[in-house]
């Protein structure tokens, strides 16, 4: 159902899975220690990780939920050419809601990968997924109320694909002794239709 490896010009993202990703490597870079990780976590909705045993109950957890067809997680590689090219850069997905027809987008990156246009350029590979593979209607994506750096590049692709935002959503997502205030915006299969460039066709595997 979902595509096991999805290229684009600057991307390589994979499934997350054990067979594509060292445990103890990915522990790494979602661990306590690692570099920057209070910045990289400070606006999303997971803790870092305490022990490795932890990282392994997270992919364990990702690949069942792609094996019953609820959503994929991708490790984000940049692709040849690109600085630090194969490395795992972050890790990116959908959840799909079969019901109401909709994917929800999220993303993170490490710090050292900010600021290069990744987010927009994995997010047009993913709409060609969620509307031409999965046939959905409408994806959707949320920032938490503060996250500006999130919100700048959603803002951008959302635009890019005529779509909106929906609006503040209060008290939508529980963080540690609080609970969160989210921006929603939504895109449509007719809008991306619409706004999508032909020529940047991500390749599936």
């Amino acid at each position: 159902m979902f595509p096991e490896r999805i290229e684009t010009d600057r991307l390589v993202l994979e499934a997350l899975s054990r067979e594509n990703v060292d445990l103890f490597e990915f522990y790494g870079l979602c661990s306590v220690d690692a570099p920057h990780i209070d910045e990289v976590t400070e606006h999303l909705s997971w803790d870092p990780h305490r022990t490795p045993n932890e990282t392994r109950e997270f992919v364990d957890a990702m690949e069942e939920n792609r094996a019953k067809g609820a959503g994929a997680e991708y490790v984000v590689r940049p692709a040849a050419g690109e600085d630090g090219a194969g490395e795992i850069a972050g890790a990116t997905g959908l959840n799909v809601d079969w019901d109401r027809r909709t994917a929800t987008f999220g993303m993170w990156l490490r710090k050292r990968f900010w600021g290069r246009g990744y987010s927009g350029e994995r997010a047009a590979a993913l709409f060609e997924v969620a509307f031409e593979r999965l046939d959905l209607e409408v994806v959707a994506v949320e920032h938490l109320d503060g996250n500006e750096q999130s919100k700048r590049a959603i803002e951008k692709y959302v635009e890019r694909f005529g779509g909106q935002y929906d609006g503040l959503l209060r008290n939508w997502q529980p963080d540690a002794d609080e609970v969160r205030d989210s921006h929603r915006y939504t895109v449509r299969r007719e809008q991306w239709k619409r706004n999508r460039d032909e020529t940047e066709i991500a390749s599936f595997g």
